[in-house]
């Protein structure tokens, strides 16, 4: 059974998804607050976590870019805002996915179970080949699904990260464009926009400390789209 965390400060809506989504056979835990979030995360394991933008105390951007520095769950942001910046800042953030108030509650449906979906299969074409795969000193691990620095220092990845930076390593020194990695990474049955794969890139350079101003690893080759410059050793 899936185990969800719902956080929202809406108790109307926590009620309705509690009641939705059981229905579909889905574990629910519902909070107010960043606080009670974090007690459920203590006390309990969850497969995936929807965060309200909006909430009293330390807002729903806040909570998620903490619980992406500790760990790779996947997070689903709920906003009642469909400003393409508000989503843009969800991404940078580490969200896996997000979805706009109102919304019909099939639809929530739909994109958990997208994103269980990539989140348990992942890349599962070099990972049945490899466990683990190396480059300029770093590992990026399949099992664990990680990043382990030339230093030995371990980079928590989102799932969203983790498929791109998985993408490039089985494409390494190739020209790949936006429309591939966008297919490649996130999927062409949510709804994108232009920004969403640049995003996504700098959040994976974000990780290897790459200059974006003049990247090491992951080039931008104008109007073309991206060239991971790595050579595989093993």
């Amino acid at each position: 059974m899936l185990s969800i965390l719902i956080v929202d400060d809406d108790a109307q809506i926590r009620q309705l998804l509690r009641d939705y989504l059981s229905g579909f056979g889905m574990s629910i835990v519902a909070v107010p607050d960043g606080k009670a979030m974090e007690t459920a995360l203590e006390k309990g394991a969850f497969d995936l976590v929807i965060l309200d933008l909006m909430l009293p105390g330390e807002d729903g951007l806040s909570l998620c870019r903490g619980l992406r520095a500790k760990s790779d769950i996947p997070i689903l942001m709920l906003t009642a805002r469909g400003e393409a910046m508000d989503r843009v800042i969800g991404l940078e953030v580490g969200a896996d996915d997000y979805i706009v108030k109102p919304f019909e509650p099939r639809e929530l449906v739909a994109r958990i179970q997208t994103i269980l979906r990539r989140a348990r299969g992942g890349r599962e074409s070099i990972a049945k080949e490899r466990k683990e795969i190396e480059f300029m000193g770093w590992r990026l691990n399949f099992v664990l699904r990680q990043l382990v620095s030339p230093g030995e220092l371990v980079i928590p990845l989102s799932n969203a990260e983790f498929r791109l930076l998985t993408v490039f390593v089985e494409h390494p020194n190739r020209v790949l464009s936006r429309e591939f990695l966008l297919d490649e990474a996130r999927g062409r049955n949510m709804e994108i926009f232009d920004r969403s794969i640049d995003i996504l890139v700098s959040r994976v350079r974000q990780k290897f400390n790459d200059d974006p101003r003049t990247p090491q690893l992951i080039k931008t080759v104008r109007g073309e789209g991206y060239l991971f410059d790595a050579k595989i050793t093993r």
